[in-house]
């Protein structure tokens, strides 16, 4: 990268992705994808990080979906490549082993709900409108959909994509897209607790954990429990499961290798 559109920041064991756009309500451009696919790269690559927080700089938005004021660029294709670059976000997300969180300050519409979609958590100020206004530019939230519609009911996503109407903070947390709304004044204070709630845990167990969620995800119950019954079995014998039943045996605290 050679702007500063995305900040990527370490601080303790929690890896900070944060678009810096705020004069354009942190809209996505080539850069900012390329920014936050770093971010996640860089954050893998260091066996310190546990968490991933995305977020956005400034309180208004947290990501305003494609930067329109340069439409030409934002609906231009390669059409000789087969993927796209934002679609290779989502599927660099789908595919971590380590847990995100969206931490969502402001406006969170278009491109930016599949930002949020793509994390495994998030929390939210209470004052924050979210929405798929796509329609009303004359496209439609494709790629956001491929995420969405495993979270959010059939009947919401559906009112939300067809209307391209906006909704608030509570209507996204009762829909499962957010799992902590606070007032703005908390919001990183919830997100400082929701991190601390992660770094004390196994980082064995979420990383194949997670692998597995994403394994079983499309799977039928009995393939569902066939594979998983094997992975328990590969679980137990990790270093972290070890140290983690003699801690428990001992009445103290695990330290973690994360072998």
């Amino acid at each position: 990268m050679t702007d500063n559109s995305v900040l990527l920041e370490k601080r303790g064991q929690a890896f900070w992705i944060t678009i810096n756009r705020p004069d354009k309500r942190n809209a996505l451009n080539a850069g900012v994808i390329a920014g936050i696919a770093k971010g996640y790269r860089d954050a893998h690559d260091d066996k310190d990080v546990r968490v991933i927080v995305l977020t956005g700089a400034g309180d208004k938005a947290f990501c305003a979906g494609a930067d329109l004021q340069n439409s030409g660029a934002a609906f231009s294709m390669d059409f000789s490549r087969p993927n796209v670059d934002y679609a290779d976000l989502l599927r660099l997300s789908q595919n971590a082993t380590k847990p995100a969180i969206a931490r969502v300050g402001g406006v969170c519409m278009a491109g930016g709900m599949g930002l949020l979609c793509m994390t495994d958590m998030a929390v939210a100020a209470d004052q924050v409108i979210f929405g798929l206004p796509e329609v009303k530019v004359g496209v439609f939230p494709m790629q956001v959909l491929s995420l969405l519609q495993s979270i959010a009911p059939p009947r919401l996503v559906n009112e939300w994509a067809l209307t391209g109407e906006p909704f608030d903070a509570r209507t996204a947390q009762a829909a499962g897209l957010l799992n902590y709304v606070v007032p703005a004044a908390e919001l990183d204070a919830k997100v400082d607790w929701l991190i601390g709630r992660i770094v004390d845990k196994s980082p064995t167990a979420i990383r194949r954990g997670k692998y597995a969620m994403r394994a079983i995800a499309s799977m039928s119950f009995d393939e569902s429990i066939a594979y998983t019954e094997s992975q328990i079995a590969l679980l137990a014998m990790t270093e972290d499961a070890k140290e983690g039943l003699k801690a428990f045996g001992e009445k103290r605290k695990p330290t973690w290798t994360g072998r």
